[in-house]
């Protein structure tokens, strides 16, 4: 697929109505015109689209230390209150285990060591809430595409989907993502902030960076990873917890 793509000739077919046919080069990293039709409203399918065709390997702006928000807030939930959850705080996360699973060749577990030992991506970033404010982090962890190179995708896997330990009222946090921005550069299972361990608001013992979408994709407190042909698989089907409840764009691009 050519990446030398005008502006012109990119609104003149969408304006044509030939968007589906002009985008459909992508179809094999999991955007499906199925997928379109059926999980995304238009607006956010052909954003998801158009993104994909002219950026899909562009990078999120790195910062520089000086740059970084003296306060970063915690949002969202800060503390599960699972049982099990509060043990494995109390042991400094040393008998955690992450766990992948789903359209893998091999089922595995990684101990907080274990991705700690593996190698590691520090990028320094910015965090674009849903609701309107910024802040400026330095994030370190490994890199999502080593730990799914561990467990070898099968050929129909599409998505990743993160579980996480925190409860939402009787529903569990979970966020997915495409393959695409699962094996992008700056994808990273964080367990470092700020050269530090990354604290227990923040999402501890790991969280994913996705750093081209808005912070809801972020998901913490990971518990399990799961490889799916179809996020239909998964809660609601729309992809994650904001998104069957509260009606929130699956793909959140900036």
């Amino acid at each position: 697929m050519s990446r030398l793509i005008t502006r012109r000739k990119l609104i003149s077919s969408i304006g044509a109505g030939g968007a589906g046919v002009m985008l459909s080069g992508c179809d094999q990293l999991g955007s499906s015109e199925a997928f379109g039709e059926k999980f995304l409203s238009y607006g956010n399918w052909l954003s998801y689209r158009v993104h994909r065709l002219i950026g899909a390997s562009s990078m999120a702006r790195e910062y520089s230390p000086s740059e970084m928000s003296p306060n970063f807030r915690t949002n969202g939930s800060t503390e599960p209150l699972s049982g099990e959850y509060q043990q494995f705080a109390a042991n400094s996360f040393s008998d955690w285990q992450l766990k992948v699973d789903g359209r893998v060749r091999a089922h595995r577990s990684f101990s907080l060591a274990e991705l700690q030992a593996m190698p590691a991506r520090s990028q320094i970033t910015r965090h674009d809430c849903v609701e309107g404010w910024s802040a400026i982090g330095k994030w370190t962890g490994v890199p999502l595409s080593k730990v799914l190179d561990e467990a070898g995708l099968l050929p129909d896997a599409r998505f990743i989907v993160f579980h996480c330990a925190d409860n939402i009222g009787l529903s569990t946090y979970y966020e997915s993502i495409d393959l695409v921005d699962a094996f992008h550069p700056q994808t990273i299972l964080a367990y470092g902030m700020n050269d530090a361990a990354l604290p227990v608001g923040h999402g501890a013992p790991i969280r994913l960076r996705v750093e081209r979408q808005l912070g809801y994709k972020q998901a913490k407190f990971i518990m399990r990873i799961e490889a799916v042909a179809s996020l239909s698989e998964v809660g609601l089907g729309k992809g994650g917890y904001w998104e069957d409840s509260a009606g929130y764009d699956w793909y959140a691009g900036i």
